[in-house]
């Protein structure tokens, strides 16, 4: 019986690989990547929010290598316990579109029963890779100072 850290860890290793994936998770498997529900940042990344099931498990981590060349995906901490895992660690990419390089630390969270996923969260800083142009203006100061970027 796998460990909640070697099934994560597995998973991850091929986490295009479909039947890989159905080994390791149930069929009802939860994915949220990046947000729970957020039709905006779904736009730029078509992937990301809540899904079910092994495919569209699979289908995340297939969309994302085809809107980035993955350069590098170094876990730098990986531990668990009774029924839980999570994995943190760097992920260098560079965007297909833009060809922009990004570094960016990454956590993956995931709930394991019987040593099969039931849920796994994902959350990194993706959108820099898409940007191409233009101004954002932020405004998160309490003594209401805008930031423009």
């Amino acid at each position: 019986m796998l460990s909640p850290s070697e099934v994560l860890s597995s998973i991850l290793k091929n986490p295009t690989g479909i039947e890989h994936v159905r080994s390791l998770v149930t069929p009802d498997i939860t994915y949220v990547s990046l947000n729970y529900d957020n039709p905006d940042l779904k736009k730029i990344m078509p992937w990301a929010g809540t899904s079910r099931g092994p495919e569209s498990t699979v289908k995340t981590f297939v969309d994302v290598s085809r809107y980035w060349e993955v350069q590098s995906f170094q876990p730098e901490a990986l531990f668990g316990s009774e029924g839980y895992a999570a994995m943190f660690g760097r992920f260098t990419y560079k965007s297909i579109v833009l060809s922009k390089v990004v570094t960016t630390p990454f956590a993956v969270f995931a709930k394991v029963e019987q040593s099969l996923c039931t849920y796994m969260e994902d959350t990194f800083a993706t959108g820099a890779s898409f940007r191409s142009g233009g101004t954002w203006r932020f405004q998160s100061n309490p003594n209401g100072e805008q930031v423009m970027i």
